[in-house]
């Protein structure tokens, strides 16, 4: 996910923050400290109100990232790699880097998540009984998270995909029927549809204001809506792409004709004399014959263009010993993946005579951009 930046590593998994995640942490804030704290227990100091406010803040943080790691770690145990978690606006998603292959890894993986999220309502639903006598700031703090953990459960548990629900629905459906395809044109209806129903739900919140609720809840449901609709129709067009891909191979996918440059080639010397004239996109950069790395137009991307005339190929390209070596008959959705889980953007192709091509991540989208006008891949 764009925007985002790191901020630490667990079991070997990256977290990430998008920038949308301060402003959801500064409203949920806001809300705890200055409304929902105050309103019912008016009789605490102005200061525990925001304290207990911020901490919540950061437990229900928390619960999400441990609900996104139970998804990637039960997704690890059955050897599917997960590169990174992100927090963001709506909560958290998981990059994990392949699908299931089967019906059952796919609702232990989506299955998991929620079971988390119910787990921390029952342990804060607990530690709510425990306090609520005693310590009232701490049972205060507990009463929301158990609450908002199990909202958090329910909410992902709606059988619409993409959300842990439709993930779940998916694999019953695929496991009856075998049809992976059809399971999740399916999925995706319904996370279509739920979403139709959030947008509608949102109008009449914002107009009507039934039970008091103020038109800012109606606008916010109509925004979740949205999100669900867009997400369902985004994630089933990208395992559309994905399956498109798996019936070809690295010869099939590679551009066979990048040129060779050398490593001294300053980068404004190569865009005038190879893309603005020969319209070429990858290059292989060779020191007397030496394959020393790969370049292509997100490399060159990477640099300011007023740097362009001082800055040599070789400070720009992806050296080879960060590259994996593809065979001809690698099939393409593997090859993608395997970009995916190294986070790099471009792999050669070598055959029995060296290296015959190059598989980049942009040339894949293109092929499957290609296949779609062509109505190919619906």
């Amino acid at each position: 996910m764009d925007n985002s930046f790191n901020f630490g590593r667990l079991f070997g998994i990256q977290f990430r923050l998008h920038y949308t995640w301060f402003v959801i942490f500064f409203l949920i804030t806001i809300s705890l400290s200055w409304q929902v704290f105050p309103y019912s227990y008016p009789e605490w100091p102005t200061w525990l109100h925001w304290v207990i406010g911020v901490i919540t803040s950061l437990l229900f943080f928390a619960s999400v990232v441990a609900h996104e790691l139970a998804h990637s770690l039960v997704a690890r145990a059955h050897g599917i790699p997960v590169k990174s978690i992100t927090l963001f606006i709506f909560g958290g998603v998981a990059l994990i880097t392949r699908e299931a292959k089967k019906s059952r890894e796919e609702m232990l993986m989506a299955g998991a998540g929620p079971a988390c999220s119910l787990g921390l309502s029952a342990f804060f639903g607990l530690l709510w009984l425990l306090t609520r006598s005693g310590v009232e700031p701490v049972a205060a703090m507990a009463f929301w998270l158990a609450y908002v953990n199990l909202v958090l459960a329910v909410f992902n548990l709606i059988p619409g995909f993409p959300l842990d629900g439709g993930r779940v629905f998916r694999s019953i459906s695929w496991r009856i029927t075998g049809d992976y395809r059809r399971s999740t044109w399916l999925a995706t209806r319904f996370g279509q549809g739920f979403g139709y129903l959030f947008i509608l739900g949102g109008v009449v919140v914002a107009v009507l204001r039934p039970f008091g609720m103020s038109w800012f809840s109606g606008v916010w449901l109509a925004f979740i809506g949205w999100f669900l609709a867009s997400a369902a129709s985004a994630s089933y067009q990208q395992s559309r792409w994905r399956e498109a891909l798996q019936g070809l191979t690295a010869f099939q996918v590679m551009t066979p004709d990048c040129a060779v440059v050398s490593p001294q080639l300053t980068l404004g010397e190569l865009i005038q004399r190879y893309i603005f004239s020969g319209g070429r996109h990858c290059f292989l950069v060779n020191d007397e014959d030496r394959l020393e790395g790969v370049l292509t137009l997100s490399n060159i991307k990477s640099v300011p263009q007023s740097g362009w005339a001082v800055t040599p190929v070789r400070e720009v390209m992806t050296p080879v010993d960060k590259l994996n070596m593809l065979p001809p008959g690698q099939d393409a959705l593997s090859i993608l993946e395997q970009m995916d889980e190294s986070g790099v953007n471009q792999m050669p192709v070598v055959g029995e005579e060296g290296v015959i091509g190059l598989v980049t991540r942009d040339g894949l989208m293109k092929l499957l951009y290609i296949q779609s006008e062509l109505g190919m891949n619906r």
